[in-house]
């Protein structure tokens, strides 16, 4: 019998929710986490038809990228398409849970390593890899050990490892984390020790991704080749630079705080998404942004995310939504 804890379990495995960013809400957003599995829906947004679509094909769980709840909701009164959704699960039965800045960190099985393969990147790596900020060690009673892994997973401990012989526990977190851990370790009867900072940066985490082309290509093409595989309605991009394309940076979603870093890489196309105006001017002659749209950018996700759950499960029904959620549309 799979439990939906069973599927989070599996997903935390692969982007632990450590990673995510402050502002961000990743994780069991609605449901029960002991409930049997019947089902599970994968989507990019959990829109009131996404919810529908589950209860038709007898899905209990929902896995989304983006979180339907961000911000603190005060009352439940279907005000809001954020409060029906939130409504219609809880009527329906339905857990809702999300895998957002977490997955989008992670450099295996990750946002932009999906899109870094569907444009065909070799040699691929991430763009501003983070640096991890604290490692520490708690003592643990054997008996305890599953109690304490889990109690510090939720807490945002990642990289968790047991030692039987020393009754120790070593783990990795962000300096975010560390109320919820100290926290979390007091309420199990353990006690957190040897702390230290970890400075350098972690290679396999951080945000978006950066890759060679296996042939150059000229700008044109290149945008044009970007349009087709990403699906995309229009592409805006800055001028042309009338040079080969031979790296390429990409970043799912809003990605314009990672300019920088694609120039630091000499990338020569910066492909994400929900560039403003006047941020344009930041290419400067130096690179080409290609923004294709926020949907766009990480569509795909919906499939990574049913691929990450069906390598692990079978024994239930695993779907792709087929709700297309993409809130903008082109004329």
């Amino acid at each position: 019998m799979t439990k939906i804890k069973d599927i989070i379990r599996h997903l935390e495995s692969v982007a632990p929710p450590g990673y995510q960013e402050s502002y961000d809400n990743a994780g069991l957003l609605t449901g029960d986490a002991n409930q049997e599995v019947t089902g599970v829906l994968t989507c990019l947004d959990s829109t009131e038809a996404v919810i529908e679509e589950a209860v038709r094909k007898g899905c209990n769980l929902v896995v989304a990228h983006h979180p339907i709840i961000f911000k603190g909701l005060k009352r439940l009164t279907g005000r809001t398409y954020v409060e029906r959704v939130i409504i219609a699960a809880i009527k329906n039965n339905v857990a809702v849970y999300a895998a957002h800045t977490n997955l989008d960190n992670m450099f295996r099985r990750g946002v932009n390593a999906e899109i870094a393969a569907r444009l065909g990147l070799q040699n691929t790596r991430i763009l501003a890899p983070k640096s991890v900020l604290y490692k520490a060690s708690a003592a643990v009673a054997p008996a305890l050990s599953d109690t304490v892994r889990v109690a510090l997973s939720d807490a945002g401990a990642v990289q968790i490892a047991f030692h039987t012989s020393s009754a120790t526990a070593e783990f990795i977190f962000p300096q975010a984390a560390r109320p919820a851990i100290e926290a979390a370790l007091g309420t199990a009867g353990a006690t957190l020790f040897g702390i230290h900072a970890v400075e350098d940066p972690d290679p396999l985490i951080g945000s978006g991704m950066v890759g060679d082309l296996l042939q150059p290509m000229n700008e044109p093409d290149f945008l044009l080749q970007l349009k087709a595989t990403m699906q995309a309605g229009v592409v805006r991009h800055t001028a042309l630079l009338e040079r080969p394309v031979r790296r390429v940076a990409v970043c799912g979603g809003a990605g314009g705080f990672l300019l920088g870093a694609a120039i630091a890489q000499g990338a020569d196309v910066f492909v994400t998404a929900d560039y403003k105006y006047h941020e344009f001017f930041d290419a400067d002659g130096q690179i080409v942004i290609a923004d294709i749209g926020h949907f766009e950018s990480e569509q795909f996700t919906i499939q990574l995310l049913h691929r990450i759950i069906s390598e692990k499960f079978s024994t239930f029904a695993a779907y792709c939504t087929e709700v297309k959620t993409n809130p903008v549309h082109y004329l």
